[in-house]
């Protein structure tokens, strides 16, 4: 048998990351913390169980542009104006 022992927590988490181009992935998160008492015929164990629920997800679409660079990894100002012209 399990028991909750107190009241049960919840906090909202919200998280943004980047999906491409002028995209952003939105999630919204409840944790979820308890602290329960498991009653066996030998003994009682407490513990603290916290989990993660996910409620939303959202991709957040942008305005693509005309033209997009990539200079990740260019060493200087000079490669980049070699690539682009």
């Amino acid at each position: 048998m399990i028991s909750s022992i107190g009241d049960v927590e919840t906090d909202l988490r919200s998280e943004f990351t980047s999906q491409g181009i002028n995209q952003t992935l939105h999630r919204v998160y409840l944790q979820v913390k308890c602290e329960v008492n498991i009653l066996t015929p030998f003994d009682n164990i407490s513990r603290e169980i916290t989990n993660q629920v996910l409620l939303m997800e959202n991709v957040i679409v942008g305005n693509i542009p005309n033209t997009y660079y990539n200079l990740e990894g260019m060493n200087g100002s000079n490669d980049a104006l070699e690539v682009i012209e």
